[in-house]
């Protein structure tokens, strides 16, 4: 039985012994460990939906090393994002040398990513062909997530669940264990992707969600439908162009098919602002590498903004002239 007196404890942290009382050693250790692991990773990780995946806040968004003019650049900002502690990376076959550019750093960092994966394919046999060419690249045997890559239209849509459509292929893939989870992704028309899961009960969608969809909402951008039914039915949600100021109209500095924002300040309001919409998972980065150090940089220092602040930031980039990418 312990008396008044206090009981020193011997806590070994980072290979330090310290002495610390029985009523506050606990307290002690976990700061500690919890510190330790802040400075490893210091970006959030929240649950992908149903999925269970365990993802960072920041996706490496494939096409910025496959379509970076420098191979190496490009090898260098994936390795350094692994480094960061983001565990996520999207491709596609159409990110320019993507697929064969990081082939053997998938390989080699296999046991630490969720891979996401898409095709444009919209058979059956052109959806097998493309995956089996994944698996090869990245010299892997299954794929996390396998999507639909940018549904646009309702033709598109049909032509996916027709009797010999890609849904085929999914679904027997996924049956084989060569994919784990199903998505689809979509960039022109959210009412696509509210269609879409009245058909199918998909496991993530990847869309935008940005601050230039409320300035000038319309039902093309309206990414809210989406996100009340991911919440109502657990399904993973992946973000993408959050630092879109709207569609290019001057001399093309960046990469991105959109007009980026470059300054950090604003870089930091638009990526919280994604990622305080729930629920937002995760935010592929845009796909040119000089950007994702500002983009790790909002990441790492995240903080989920009230409603309050997000109006304030839809108000402040209403003032700069930034718009929706859609209609």
């Amino acid at each position: 039985m312990l008396g008044d007196e206090p009981v020193l404890l011997l806590c070994n942290v980072n290979g330090v012994m310290e002495e610390a009382s029985l009523n506050n050693s606990i307290k002690v250790l976990n700061k500690k460990l919890k510190k330790r692991i802040r400075n490893r990773f210091p970006v959030e990780y929240r649950i992908l939906g149903r999925t269970g995946f365990r993802v960072s806040v920041l996706a490496i968004g494939g096409c910025g090393p496959g379509i970076a003019p420098n191979m190496e650049d490009g090898l260098k900002a994936f390795e350094k994002a692994v480094e960061k502690g983001i565990n996520m990376v999207d491709v596609a076959p159409s990110y320019g040398d993507a697929e064969t550019r990081l082939g053997q750093l998938i390989k080699k960092t296999r046991s630490k990513l969720i891979i996401t994966e898409k095709t444009l394919e919209r058979t059956s046999e052109g959806a097998w062909r493309e995956l089996r060419q994944t698996l090869s690249r990245f010299q892997v045997e299954n794929l996390d997530v396998y999507q639909f890559h940018a549904v646009s239209t309702l033709e598109e849509l049909e032509k996916i669940f027709s009797g010999n459509g890609a849904m085929k292929a999914f679904l027997e893939a996924r049956e084989q264990g060569l994919i784990r989870h199903i998505g689809i992704t979509a960039h022109s028309d959210m009412r696509i992707v509210v269609k879409a899961l009245e058909k199918f009960d998909f496991d993530t969608v990847l869309i935008p969600v940005n601050v230039g969809s409320l300035i000038a909402p319309a039902p093309e951008n309206d990414f809210n439908p989406v996100l009340k039914i991911a919440r109502d039915r657990d399904i993973g949600v992946i973000a993408i162009k959050a630092i879109s100021k709207g569609r290019w109209t001057g001399e093309r500095k960046y990469q991105t098919w959109y007009e980026p924002m470059d300054e950090q300040e604003d870089i930091d309001k638009a990526v919280w602002f994604t990622l305080s919409q729930e629920p937002v998972a995760t935010y592929s980065m845009a796909c040119d590498i000089r950007l994702w150090p500002k983009i790790i940089s909002a990441g790492e220092r995240f903080r989920k903004l009230a409603g309050e602040e997000q109006e304030a930031v839809v108000k402040h980039f209403k003032t700069k002239g930034v718009k929706p990418l859609f209609p």
